[in-house]
């Protein structure tokens, strides 16, 4: 599904990235551990596009994803819901209206969102917070809405950037599991973290990043800095 092929990324004389190789396969539960400055957000924004290799390429099935047109390469976002630490929710829009606008940024129709949303809120078990506004949620609920949004268009891949990184334990150990729900309903999830007891609750592939390489592909991994 995402394969990368001999990829160096540098920025000036600094290299975020040295000769990786990796092939994740639909369906995955990939792990990216590693510490600060590692390379694990450098390698997440290569599979979006947001950065583009300084050698070697990166594949989306047979397509390199850094030759499509602009036009494509929209298309091909659209086949990824991202989840990053600091939530990113529209202040001003209420749970509801979260997930809403992430479909009608998309063109789907009013009859689908309505019959669509709801499910997602339940999925996230968030239906009673439906229209509080994100001042009005804890971090988890945060969070959860967070990922209703990245999943509401039914992407192939989710990419959770540090998706735990601002939440205590409780709130932690939900959101992982709702990432595994997810992943058990057949869509490919690549999680970035530092945090061992989400990779210890995970129990799944654990690729490891150090100073740019990678140093450990366990399929059934656990924390080893």
């Amino acid at each position: 599904m995402i394969y990368f092929n001999n990829v160096t990324k540098k920025y000036c004389n600094d290299v975020a990235l040295e000769d990786i190789n990796i092939s994740i396969t639909q369906g995955e539960f990939v792990a990216i551990v590693g510490h600060s400055g590692a390379g694990k957000t450098t390698l997440t924004k290569l599979i979006l596009a947001e950065e583009y290799p300084t050698d070697g390429s990166v594949f989306f099935q047979s397509t390199d994803i850094h030759k499509l047109s602009s036009r494509d390469l929209t298309q091909f976002r659209r086949k990824i819901g991202v989840v990053f630490q600091d939530f990113r929710l529209l202040p001003n829009r209420t749970a509801y209206e979260n997930i809403a606008f992430a479909m009608e940024a998309i063109g789907k129709q009013n009859r689908e969102i309505k019959e669509d949303v709801p499910h997602v809120l339940e999925l996230v078990d968030l239906t009673s917070k439906a229209s509080h506004f994100p001042h009005q949620l804890s971090g988890g609920e945060k969070q959860r809405l967070a990922i209703a949004r990245a999943i509401i268009t039914q992407p192939e891949i989710i990419i959770a950037d540090e998706p735990t990184g601002n939440l205590d334990p409780i709130n932690t150990s939900d959101v992982v599991n709702l990432l595994k729900k997810i992943n058990d309903l057949g869509t490919t999830v690549i999680i970035t973290t530092h945090n061992r007891n989400v990779v210890d609750q995970i129990k799944k592939r654990v690729i490891t990043l150090e100073k740019g390489r990678i140093v450990r592909d366990d399929k059934d991994g656990k924390y080893m800095l």
